[in-house]
């Protein structure tokens, strides 16, 4: 049963539903403009890595790549997902909100899933740099392959539970209630996203923490006589760039909060920045995965102009 609390917080959500809708034609075009130019682009360019990365044998053999190819994966359905959204959110087209949930488990999930693939990439460079010897026995394609499953298992945990919850403390009419598809109709009640909020900056915590282990690792390693120089600064600047991702992807934990102060200033700020930390650190955030590690490569590069040249 739904309590009155329940009931006051499922109004306040339909109420942002509502405002979220609420914006100046210039805005949505403009927001929708920039996305297209964004994000287009940038699936071209995946799409050319993920052709070159299933082409070539030694790269579906080696864990770095097949890593970097997981992450290009997610990256595409996350675009082509938030283009879609945006599309709908431009064209005001609203859809019954129990046709959302799982649009909106499979957006989070691969929200989830992106900081994680970071992690084990940078543990894998800590591996191939600081126990070289022990790298090819550790970092196998059946191991990374296995890497990858409990990296959606785990990423899927977080939105299984909030439908059970979402299941637990709503009316049956809640799921009728026409909607955008956003994660917010999946925590109406502010308890809930307190305590989601709690869990990702955990996850946050322990993830940051993980990289700045491995920095610190491969720069003492890298001061050492018996290490590739180069292949520790490339790891060093490598992790660096991971770290930097990490932040823009994990950012967006703190924007609803920013986002529900500036809405009690001013309406049209809030809209506009609302608009910018989706850019910024939703469709951007995203687009900058070819550019960390993928032209970066040496190999790969190649490989991709030859593959764009030729194929």
């Amino acid at each position: 049963m739904c309590t009155e609390d329940c009931n006051s917080n499922q109004n306040e959500s339909s109420s942002l539903h509502k405002l979220q809708v609420v914006s100046s034609v210039p805005l949505r075009s403009f927001t929708f403009a920039i996305t297209q130019v964004i994000v287009w682009p940038v699936l071209y360019i995946n799409v050319l890595m993920i052709f070159t990365f299933y082409r070539k044998q030694a790269f579906r053999t080696e864990t770095r790549y097949m890593l970097f190819a997981h992450t290009l994966l997610l990256d595409v359905i996350f675009l082509v997902l938030t283009d879609i959204v945006v599309f709908l959110s431009y064209s005001y087209v609203l859809l019954p909100t129990a046709f959302c949930i799982p649009f909106c488990m499979l957006m989070d999930a691969i929200t989830s899933c992106t900081p994680l693939t970071i992690t084990v990439m940078c543990v894998e460079r800590y591996v191939a740099i600081c126990m070289p010897l022990r790298h090819s026995s550790i970092s196998t394609p059946s191991r990374t392959i296995t890497a990858i499953l409990i990296i959606w298992v785990i990423s899927y945990i977080k939105p299984f539970m909030d439908v059970l919850i979402l299941l637990a403390t709503v009316s049956e009419e809640y799921f009728l209630e026409p909607t955008l598809c956003h994660y917010e109709i999946m925590t109406p009640e502010k308890w809930h996203r307190f305590m989601r909020s709690i869990l990702y900056i955990s996850d946050f915590i322990i993830i940051f923490l993980t990289e700045c282990f491995c920095y610190v690792m491969i720069a003492l390693v890298a001061r050492t006589a018996s290490v590739d120089k180069k292949s520790a600064g490339k790891g060093l600047r490598t992790i660096s760039l991971h770290m930097l991702q990490l932040i823009l992807c994990t950012f967006e934990i703190v924007c609803p909060y920013i986002e529900a102060l500036v809405m009690e200033l001013d309406i049209q700020l809030y809209l506009s920045v609302r608009n910018f930390n989706f850019l910024t650190f939703n469709v951007i955030a995203r687009a900058i995965s070819p550019l960390i590690y993928g032209l970066r490569d040496e190999t790969f590069c190649v490989a991709l102009q030859y593959f764009i040249r030729y194929k």
